[in-house]
């Protein structure tokens, strides 16, 4: 037959593309002449994302409901109707062989219209609480690969494949470049490091931790590499100095990584999945200002597991330094959680994802 067509969609956030480029990224390389096509919401950030990963991209006018009443709820039923009907125009024209969604409020409508015209349809859940979207489409597709144990709550339990997450390929090879890494962040060996994540665009609360604890941090002779976010970096970056360097983001994660002794991150479904590759301890700090407070959830997974330490945001004040000092004084403690995370590592999970999607393509 000639060459594959495929469809991807996911977006809203980064949680949701960087996966769907990943699994972009392994198709092609099995099929070089494949074609492909992104399917997003018009004003969010994949519409610039996938671009920049060099696939096309077509955006839907949709957005998630509000939870009060306001003009976009109003507008809500009409996003729908367009999107289905657009979808269905993307669909007729691309003629995919395959479709995957990676959730998001865009992979709603592609996904409905594509199952419907008997098109092998793949889903990616990324979180241990599976997403709206993806759960409404949950009965439509052939196949979900989720990340955790236990989603037959959420979806048909013969569909259902543990693949894990795909994470950044530059992570899969990660290597204990340690003196390296420090030297690239001018920071001293025989000190202790800190490695603070918030996501690209920065956790508010994480920071005013992060500020709040800083004579804390001297006082122990923590050093720290700070990703205070590209919305706080300006508010943030007077407190750059020899022990402490304030970066909006951190194009070099492999040396971020590499220098961390301990990591303190939110608890998002990407990060969660990156970390347990890297094997080193972490203090997650979930956002509770996401869907079904998932984050949390995720984060729990691993506590239970004895793979990470969680404290709340609530709780940050008066548990943090605690915490942080049993961990910083306890070589035992922090060998134990680097060891049990990176036990729950998926580093094959894309191929796992596109081995699943072969399989669909060879039944066609």
């Amino acid at each position: 037959m000639g060459s594959y067509r495929f469809i991807l969609s996911g977006g809203g956030t980064g949680g949701h593309i960087y996966p769907a480029i990943a699994i972009a990224n392994e198709l092609k390389v099995r099929y070089p002449d494949a074609e492909f096509l992104f399917v997003g919401a018009k004003d969010r950030m994949e519409m610039e994302k996938v671009p920049q990963a060099g696939y096309k991209i077509e955006g839907l006018w949709i957005s998630g409901l509000q939870r009060k009443l306001t003009l976009k709820n109003l507008m809500f039923p009409f996003k729908v109707i367009s999107s289905l009907i657009k979808a269905a125009k993307i669909v007729r024209n691309f003629k995919p062989h395959a479709v995957v969604g990676t959730g998001g409020f865009a992979s709603g409508p592609l996904l409905k219209v594509a199952s419907g015209k008997g098109i092998p349809c793949v889903l990616q859940e990324q979180n241990s609480y599976a997403g709206i979207t993806n759960k409404l489409l949950a009965g439509k597709v052939a196949k979900i690969c989720v990340a955790y144990d236990g989603m037959e709550k959420f979806f048909p339990k013969d569909k259902i494949v543990r693949t894990g997450n795909p994470v950044r390929g530059d992570l899969v090879s990660l290597t204990d470049n340690r003196a390296e890494a420090l030297g690239f962040f001018g920071l001293q060996p025989s000190k202790t490091t800190l490695l603070v994540l918030g996501g690209s665009l920065g956790a508010r609360r994480i920071n005013m931790l992060v500020e709040r604890n800083l004579p804390f941090f001297k006082e122990q002779g923590i050093q720290i590499v700070w990703q205070s976010g590209k919305l706080y970096y300006e508010e943030y970056k007077k407190y750059e100095s020899a022990d402490v360097k304030v970066m909006a983001f951190l194009n070099r994660m492999d040396f971020a990584y590499g220098a961390a002794d301990i990591i303190v991150s939110r608890a998002g479904a990407g990060s969660v999945s990156e970390l347990c590759i890297v094997g080193k301890p972490v203090i997650f700090v979930p956002s509770p200002n996401v869907a079904e407070d998932h984050q949390t959830k995720n984060a729990q997974s691993l506590v239970e597991k004895d793979a990470a330490i969680m404290v709340k945001e609530t709780e940050l004040d008066e548990k943090f330094g605690t915490v942080f000092l049993k961990l910083v004084n306890n070589e035992a403690l922090g060998k134990k959680l680097g060891t049990n995370i990176k036990s729950l590592a998926r580093p094959n999970a894309t191929r796992e994802i596109v081995d699943e999607i072969e399989k669909l393509l060879v039944q066609q």
